[in-house]
């Protein structure tokens, strides 16, 4: 198994980042606006769909509140030949900046052959949510 590992800072209090994260019916409006059109949650399984209709099924597997950490595993409808993924992000405080944190998200896929596509992809989402997070912390005064 490969793990991706992306980590980004992110200008604002970790608190803001973790609910943008933690609320995960609302992908579509706190990460990813435009890359992910709607949300959907059938219990623990989240559907995401994608601006061509496209559907991804992810299981829900934590959200811990404590630690800030949420993990999900796909099931299906991923556009890669995946055979495993799961991947978990993590908001951790930024001790050397104020009103910033660190968004650990990690993703750990099989077979091993896709990580540069999933890397690619990690990294690009992850300039995505940082934005999305941060535009949204301006919009609201914050």
């Amino acid at each position: 198994m490969v793990s991706v590992r992306v980590e980004v800072l992110v200008g604002v209090r970790p608190e803001e980042a973790w609910a943008a994260i933690a609320d995960v019916g609302a992908v579509h409006k706190h990460l990813l606006p435009g890359r992910v059109t709607d949300v959907r949650m059938d219990g623990d399984i989240r559907i995401l769909t994608m601006p061509d209709g496209t559907e991804i099924r992810e299981l829900i597997v934590a959200v811990d509140h404590e630690a800030r950490r949420m993990a999900y595993a796909v099931l299906g409808g991923q556009r890669m030949a995946l055979s495993h993924h799961h991947a978990s992000f993590q908001v951790f405080d930024d001790p050397d900046r104020e009103n910033h944190c660190r968004v650990v998200w990690v993703t750990d896929i099989l077979p091993h052959c896709l990580e540069a596509e999933v890397r690619a992809r990690v990294e690009r989402g992850a300039v995505e949510i940082k934005e999305a997070i941060e535009v949204a912390a301006i919009r609201h005064g914050v």
